[in-house]
């Protein structure tokens, strides 16, 4: 093993133990780095070494940036990879292992500014209703547990992680039942549980053919195993043609939904990003500007004035 891959090695272990990110996130890091180091042994003919990527010059990075770019990749992910590259930088100099000022020097590419696009609340009732897929040809149960996950995401806000990390004992029964959910980071918050989501959740629970242990998954596949995220996201693909709706249509746009409805009947921004987990409120904030964005739409199409 070289140096560059212990040093890579020991910021991983970091990353798990002492920064406690997720697991999702620890892959995507270590994919991000693999990458790098593909790129640097053609790059500089050789495995990368502590030595050849403390003498790298930001030209070098934007060759990486640009190695990825190349392949499809766009900005964000970009910008998860330099923020990547500068934390393993970062650790080895801690360490006292490598010293490299090209990775702070580096600039990122630029961010849009996009909005969130969440759905109506009439279209996001529909992607949560069982009834709506009624015509595909799955069991029963399948289509009572989707909308069940569905329900959830726009009922509760939960991440479709969060959801099908949810355990069997965990199922709400009544609306007393307060969820308690683990988000980013490995933190937990409290979320209230909606009467139709408990009703949604119940049906489901009422149908599945599997015997769930306690504190085994509360959502299963059709093999009784845990469900993959990939199968609401098709499921939510199913219903955007059968529904009409657009193509920013997907689980995670009812969790938007979620946060701009509520803020669109009067309720508390705090409030809100205590109930989406975010971190900062300023994530939350952005939930402000959808609003605006509507109410100015709004006024533009119903105001007799508003076109001079």
């Amino acid at each position: 093993m070289s140096d560059f891959d212990t040093l890579r090695r020991d910021w991983l272990a970091h990353l798990g133990h002492e920064r406690r990110l997720s697991p999702k996130t620890l892959e995507a890091y270590g994919r991000d780095i693999e990458q790098f180091a593909t790129f640097l042994t053609h790059h500089l003919d050789a495995p990368p070494s502590l030595k050849a990527v403390a003498a790298l010059k930001p030209a070098d990075l934007r060759a990486f940036l640009g190695y990825r770019r190349r392949d499809g990749v766009g900005n964000r992910t970009l910008m998860r990879q330099l923020a990547a590259l500068r934390s393993l930088a970062r650790f080895g100099e801690r360490s006292g292992r490598l010293t490299a000022a090209a990775f702070a020097a580096t600039r990122g590419p630029r961010l849009g500014k996009g909005l969130p696009r969440p759905l109506d609340a009439k279209a996001a009732a529909a992607v949560t209703r069982a009834d709506s897929r009624a015509g595909e040809e799955l069991p029963d149960w399948v289509l009572a547990r989707d909308a069940a996950v569905l329900s959830l995401l726009y009922g509760s806000g939960l991440r479709i992680s969060e959801a099908l990390g949810l355990r069997r004992s965990q199922a709400p029964l009544s609306t007393a039942d307060a969820l308690t959910v683990l988000g980013k980071g490995g933190k937990t918050r409290m979320v209230p549980v909606l009467p139709v989501v408990v009703e949604s959740i119940g049906a489901y629970l009422a149908q599945c053919p599997w015997r769930l242990a306690p504190e085994g998954p509360l959502f299963v596949g059709v093999k009784g195993g845990p469900l993959s995220p990939r199968i609401i996201q098709l499921a939510v693909e199913g219903l955007r043609g059968s529904l009409g709706l657009p193509g920013s249509a997907t689980p995670h746009a009812l969790r938007h939904s979620f946060a701009t409805h509520l803020l669109g009947r009067g309720g508390d921004l705090r409030a809100i990003q205590e109930l989406l987990g975010h971190a900062s409120l300023s994530t939350t904030q952005i939930y402000t500007r959808i609003d605006s964005v509507r109410l100015l739409a709004a006024y533009d199409s119903a105001h007799p004035r508003a076109r001079g």
